[in-house]
């Protein structure tokens, strides 16, 4: 049986995604080779079925190696796992789309993706070097078409190389771009951007609602506080007094009172987490529900700050 069954969300092309998914970003820089095989392995034992990865997490071939063995030692099946990828920005030319798939593809060693999404709306030099920079030091940019990117995206799903088309970080302008453009064939079903309580986006919440677009939240529960990539004046979510008693209430911490919020709101979730333990302890978000008053005190937690400066 299905763990998830009952904890997933339709997309507007049919499919399904899980509510709760594990985000695998690592640093290839500090993080030990062979640690995301053990974690998706040890993340499906859990129940989770739905992981979100990326080419540039530089770990697609560990993720695909434990879905792969879990498929073989009968745990699961291939449709029972939700996978999603990302185009990366030096990826975005849309002779570099299918290419791109299909790099993720072999090292998954999948046949198809459930989920690619275009990463970012904004495109850096082609090439090698997936964040080129000038000799300045200055980030070398790429004028990109949107539509143009999103074609090469549609004809690998007709391909049958993904099973739904998505996007990151993308805002209503951005949306509006793909949905207004002429010969749409595939509408984006979700859009991946920051979500938690201290930024809740409710605008756009609304507008990808009217549209029927799924909102995935990364950094649901906050992000490490590396400063080469953390906005520090935020201050650590995961120690907000509102949450905090909450948990108390429900014998929940305050990081599963921050999932079960966005879940509880149709907000997809993929905390990232390498230890078993945060692991196990993330997906317990599902024997316990928020009542009205208690989701609203949260929503007044926002600060319209971001986690995820994106300084690029």
């Amino acid at each position: 049986a299905d763990p998830q069954k009952g904890h997933t969300v339709p997309l507007s092309d049919g499919n399904r995604i899980p509510l709760l998914g594990l985000g695998t970003y690592a640093d290839p820089r500090s993080t030990a080779k062979g640690t995301a095989l053990e974690c998706v392995k040890n993340a499906i034992d859990v129940g989770y079925r739905h992981f979100d990865g990326a080419l540039v997490y530089f770990n697609e071939h560990e993720v695909g190696q434990a879905i792969r063995e879990k498929i073989a030692d009968g745990t699961v099946k291939r449709e029972d796992i939700f996978y999603c990828g990302k185009l990366w920005s030096t990826f975005q030319p849309p002779e570099m789309v299918r290419p791109a798939l299909e790099s993720t593809l072999k090292a998954l060693k999948l046949d198809y993706v459930d989920l690619y999404i275009v990463e970012l709306p904004m495109a850096f030099k082609p090439g090698n070097d997936f964040y080129p920079r000038d000799e300045n030091g200055k980030y070398i940019y790429h004028h990109t078409d949107l539509c143009a990117t999103w074609e090469a995206m549609e004809a690998c799903k007709d391909a049958g190389l993904v099973k739904s088309l998505g996007v990151s970080n993308f805002n209503r302008r951005q949306l509006e771009l793909l949905f207004n453009k002429p010969g749409l064939k595939h509408k984006p079903v979700s859009n991946q951007i920051e979500c938690h309580p201290y930024f809740t986006q409710p605008k756009l919440l609304e507008y990808c609602r009217q549209k029927d677009i799924v909102v995935v939240g990364y950094s649901p529960i906050g992000t490490s506080r590396d400063p080469s990539w953390v906005n520090l004046k935020c201050p650590p979510l995961l120690e907000d007094e509102v949450l905090v008693s909450i948990g108390k209430k429900y014998s929940k911490s305050s990081a599963q009172v921050a999932l079960r919020f966005n879940v509880q709101r149709g907000v997809v979730v993929i905390p990232k987490s390498f230890s078993p333990q945060r692991i196990h302890h993330n997906y317990q978000i599902f024997d316990f529900s928020l009542t009205e008053e208690e989701m609203k005190s949260i929503e007044m937690l926002n600060k319209n700050i971001r986690f995820v400066q994106l300084l690029m």
